[in-house]
């Protein structure tokens, strides 16, 4: 349904080019979910605006392609892209309450995608919101005519919801949809969104930084470090042989429950994406490089069927390492 090939996003600022995105491969079949994760700043929102196609100044797409259904959807004249944009693929956006416009009550803008991405007058559209909001829960007679400043943190969650799923998209992309939320209503959430998507047999790209929601929504996951994907694997593969050894940082980072030992983390910091590092930008930070990782990215390679990493550490087939240079 998706293939993301070698996609590179920049930000024009003050400071210098930002090198947001540094090549990124994603690929997603019809049905299936895939988590993106890593730390704040890696690329993962930026990616889903890039397929989205809403970098805008002082951003920038230099380079790359997002087929969507047989679509390189960076050369679609932006009237096409529109067309596309809320019907085929629809997006739920971080901060919710932010999301929604604060001047238009909750129907209106619900009727409005609606309209948008089925070609009718905005008051025939206005037919299809109570079902929409009672999809997600909600009292659509109060929850229509509300504004965004009246609804708390979860309505506002599912609000974007019912908007995202009311054009009944074939490509859904959740950006942190429960970052903002209390633990309770993150599992009320993620458990609606998981029976919408199982209903409508949506494919679903899903950004997060929690790996243990990663593991729990989605089929595979993607790792993201500085721009850059790093390993690519089913979730039970990630969490059972992790190869990237930011994938390995990440997981043995986890704190477990009633552990008493002190937490690890990974020693370092992000780079700063103005001067990143050559070669691996992971280099830096990573205990298993050595010179080849300092001057040559590596390719997004596949080590064992449906296990792809992007690491010198791996010859073609080589699960362990073992063919490191010494």
């Amino acid at each position: 349904m998706l293939n993301v090939e070698k996609l590179r996003v920049v930000f024009y600022t003050y400071r210098g080019v930002i090198k947001a995105l540094n090549g990124v491969k994603l690929w997603l079949n019809e049905e299936e979910r895939l988590a993106v994760v890593g730390e704040t700043g890696c690329g993962k929102s930026v990616t889903a605006l890039a397929i989205m196609r809403l970098i805008e100044p002082p951003g920038e797409i230099v380079e790359g392609k997002v087929e969507f259904l047989g679509q390189d959807l960076l050369k679609l004249p932006e009237e096409e892209m529109e067309r596309i944009r809320g019907k085929s693929v629809s997006m739920i956006f971080q901060e919710p309450i932010s999301a929604l416009n604060p001047v238009f009550k909750v129907g209106f803008q619900i009727a409005e995608a609606i309209a948008h991405s089925q070609n009718i007058p905005i008051k025939d559209a206005y037919q299809f919101v109570p079902e929409a909001l009672t999809m997600v829960g909600l009292d659509w007679k109060r929850t229509m005519n509300l504004y965004a400043h009246e609804l708390s943190g979860g309505m506002a969650q599912r609000v974007m919801i019912a908007m995202a799923l009311a054009v009944k998209p074939k490509l859904l992309i959740a950006d942190e949809p429960t970052s903002a939320l209390d633990v309770t209503i993150q599992a009320q959430i993620l458990e609606l969104l998981d029976n919408l998507v199982r209903a409508g047999r949506n494919a679903v790209i899903f950004i997060t930084h929690d790996l243990a929601v990663a593991s729990e929504f989605c089929d595979r996951v993607a790792v993201m470090y500085a721009g850059n994907v790093v390993e690519v694997a089913s979730s039970e593969e990630v969490f059972a042989q992790p190869l990237h050894p930011y994938t390995m940082g990440l997981i043995d980072s986890i704190p477990l429950v009633g552990q008493r030992k002190e937490l690890k983390g990974i020693p370092g910091v992000v780079p700063d994406l103005v001067d990143p590092p050559s070669g691996c930008r992971f280099h830096p930070r990573c205990q298993k490089a050595f010179d080849k990782c300092k001057v040559e990215l590596p390719d997004l390679i596949e080590v064992s069927k449906d296990h792809f990493v992007a690491c010198h550490l791996y010859a073609a087939g080589d699960r362990d390492g073992s063919a490191a240079q010494s």
